[in-house]
Order: C-alpha cells, then sequence, then structure tokens
C-alpha cells in the first residue's frame, strides 16, 4: 500500500503521524511510505532519519496527498487541504466530526473513508487510540492552568498549592477518564485542593482506590457542577461521550459566579466543549476573557510537547496502522472489532452511530 504522511498544517500544530521507527516497520512489511520533507522537524526528527527508515521524502504536501491511497494524519484535515479529498482515499487521524461539520461534508461528498482514532473502541469501553493524547492534555491542562493563574496572565495571582499559612487552591475536574486522572494527579502533586466530578459510580471508586482519598471523588449533577464550580480557581473541563459533541455542564450563569481571574481549562473543546462560554482558540491566541474568567480552549493542546506526543501516538496507532496496510482497508475493518468501531465515513455516508445522530442528511 502506498502511505502518505504529510506535514500537520493546522496553527501551531508540531506532532508528525509516525516517527521513523514506525515507518522502518512499514517499509518493512513491503509498503511504501511518502514523506513530506521536514514533517518532523518539531518532534526531534530529521529528513535523514525518515530516509533512514526507508521512506520517500517529497517536497510538498501536495505531491503526499495525490500520490497516497492512504493518508495518515494527526489532526483533522484543515479547510485548505479539502481539495485533496477524492474517491478511494482514506484517511487515518483524529477527525472530532462533531465540532467540524464542514469537513464531514467534504469527507461525504468525495466519498472518503474516514477512520477517526478517537472513535477506536476495545469491548471494554476503552479507546486505545484516544488515550495517549488524552494522558497527555490532562496533564498539561493543570500545568497551563497554573500558569494563568499568575497575575502577569490576568490571573487571580494564586499559587494553587499554597505556602505555609496561606489557604491551597482548588481544582475541579469535570470528568473521571484519561483526561481528568491525568489533570487531577498532576493538580494533587501540586499540592492543590482536588475535586473530580463524574456521571459515573465505577469512575469515582477508581479516583478514591488512586489517589487513596486524597482527591474529592463527587456524583456529577447540575447542582454538585455549580457547587464546586463557582468556588474553584481551576476548572478543568474533561468531559467525553465518544464520537458525540461534548455535553454542556458549565453554564454560563456558573462561569458567572467564579471569581474574577479564575481559570477554565476546557479539554473538551475538540468535541464542542464541555462549558457554555468556550470557544476554540489556537495555540497562537490560546486565551481569552469571558465574565471575568481566563478561558483556555486550544484544540490540540498535545501539540505543546510534540516529543512525547508523537512517541505516544505513534505507539498506539502503528499496531492498527499495519493492520490496514497489511489487510486492506475493507479487510482490517471488517476483522477488527475496535477498529472496525473507527469508520466514520464511507462512500459519501455517516457510518459510526454517534456520526449519524449528528449529522442525519448524510444517513
Amino acid at each position: 500500500m502506498i502511505i502518505g504522511i504529510p506535514k500537520e498544517i493546522k496553527t501551531k500544530e508540531t506532532r508528525v503521524s509516525v516517527t521513523p521507527q514506525g515507518v522502518a516497520k512499514l517499509v518493512q512489511e513491503g509498503h511504501r511510505v511518502l514523506v513530506q520533507q521536514n514533517v518532523g522537524l518539531s518532534s526531534g526528527f530529521k529528513d535523514d532519519d525518515y530516509k533512514g527508515a526507508g521512506a520517500t521524502l517529497l517536497g510538498d504536501g501536495t505531491a503526499v496527498w495525490e500520490q497516497a491511497e492512504l493518508i495518515v494524519k494527526v489532526k483533522e484535515p484543515v479547510e485548505s487541504e479539502y481539495r485533496y479529498l477524492k474517491p478511494g482515499l482514506s484517511l487515518f487521524t483524529y477527525l472530532h466530526l462533531a465540532s467540524v461539520p464542514p469537513l464531514m461534508e467534504a469527507l461525504c461528498q468525495n466519498k472518503v473513508t474516514g477512520i477517526g482514532y478517537e472513535t477506536v473502541e476495545l469491548s471494554d469501553g476503552e479507546l486505545p487510540l484516544l488515550t495517549p493524547m488524552s494522558e497527555v492534555a490532562g496533564r498539561i491542562a493543570t500545568q497551563i492552568g497554573t500558569y494563568l493563574l499568575h497575575s502577569n496572565h490576568g490571573g487571580k495571582g494564586l499559587l494553587l498549592g499554597g505556602v505555609t499559612g496561606t489557604r491551597k487552591g482548588l481544582v475541579t475536574v469535570i470528568g473521571a477518564g484519561h483526561v481528568g486522572l491525568n489533570a487531577a494527579e498532576v493538580a494533587l502533586g501540586l499540592r492543590s485542593e482536588v475535586v473530580v466530578l463524574d456521571i459515573k459510580e465505577a469512575k469515582l471508586k477508581l479516583i478514591e482506590q488512586k489517589f487513596g482519598g486524597k482527591v474529592k471523588a463527587i456524583a456529577s449533577t447540575p447542582q454538585s457542577v455549580s457547587q464546586w464550580a463557582q468556588k474553584s480557581d481551576l476548572v478543568v473541563g474533561a468531559v467525553l461521550v465518544s464520537g458525540d459533541k461534548a455535553p454542556i455542564v458549565i453554564t454560563k450563569e456558573m462561569v458567572g459566579a467564579m471569581d474574577e481571574g479564575s481559570v477554565i481549562v476546557d479539554v473538551a473543546i475538540d468535541q464542542g466543549g464541555c462549558v457554555a462560554t468556550s470557544r476554540p482558540t489556537t495555540h497562537a491566541e490560546p486565551t481569552y476573557k469571558e465574565r471575568g474568567v481566563i478561558h483556555y480552549c486550544v484544540t490540540n493542546m498535545p501539540a505543546l510537547t510534540p516529543r512525547t506526543s508523537t512517541e505516544a501516538l505513534t505507539t498506539a496507532t502503528l499496531p492498527y496502522l499495519l493492520k490496514l496496510a497489511n489487510q486492506g482497508i475493507e479487510k482490517a475493518l471488517a476483522s477488527d472489532p475496535a477498529l472496525k468501531l473507527g469508520l466514520q465515513t464511507r462512500n459519501g455516508k455517516a457510518i459510526h452511530s454517534a456520526i449519524q445522530k449528528l449529522f442525519p442528511n448524510w444517513v
């Protein structure tokens, strides 16, 4: 199979979809891998690393898109890449179609087979290709939130962990999945007071077990979210419904009740966001203030740590990529139930149930 790895052109996106080591494994299996020049520089990989792995280097992204049968990316195609979409092309990447309706339309109109990392799902409900970036984003969320609380960024000037004779900052995490768990772990490490809310009792028990009672685990209801959000110094939105638009759990009124200079980091923004006042931002302009509260709503947070993120992503995706390449797209999807759940568009139709619900016109 001819596999294409174009450079990511989303604003300040620094990751690359496959490491040179991953490329070497694909080449060893007999596949041709086309790599755009300078694709991995931000992740610490030189063109010579890819060439040494057996990749064919091409000067621009257009050539990669035009020649490849399977395009492997990190983030969803941006509008300027829609022109490359065509019948017969397969795309393996984070799609997050719930927050990008124009991309859904472009994929269906051009009959692209779109396989989204974020909906590949194991029988126990785990999302193996979303997990590594969720772990990264969760850790970054607390680090960024801590930084934004500093007065020179418009924050309330609070040190989350406090010092002798002062109060600790309160971090409230909405959602106890991989993002929330990692956000809470970093917050606890900073000696903050930490509260995690979730609708699932099993997730709350996991929080209690993992942190030995040092983190409050509370059932998520509109009342409990309101109670904790309004007195928090930092709120991390970590809500996820696989493939679907994130539900709004923090209302405008709740945001308005928070102290001036408090911070919200909405990690769920790549699925539309779980805070009513959230809107997508970029690493170039990551924050804004709404109702006196600093909002950080960057849709590709793990791009801040490309070396870690790229290696973690390749480790997770490579077994599935090898299966797609070795067996062919259709056979691979038919033979692997988890991978089949990643299929979101094919032959101009929405395939995944959550995507069908969001885009009934493409069913």
